[in-house]
């Protein structure tokens, strides 16, 4: 497993597990940000990266993204 900032531009994941406390889970949860949901690794950069879930582009912080787990 890895944070999804470490992944591929382009790719398809898998999330795996999302990690933080309750509020950010639940934050990210209703983002669709879910363990067994497909996201796309649409851009990463240093300030955070660009995720499609669920069909739409949902921009993160490096922060929230390093909770998800591919």
């Amino acid at each position: 497993m890895m944070p999804i900032i470490m992944g591929s531009s382009g790719n398809e994941y898998e999330i795996r597990k999302i990690g933080g406390n309750d509020k950010i889970r639940k934050h990210l949860a209703n983002m669709g940000f879910v363990p067994g949901e497909k996201v796309t690794l649409v851009s990463v950069n240093e300030g955070g990266v660009i995720v499609n879930v669920k069909n739409v582009r949902v921009g993160l912080s490096d922060i929230l993204a390093k909770r998800i787990m591919i």
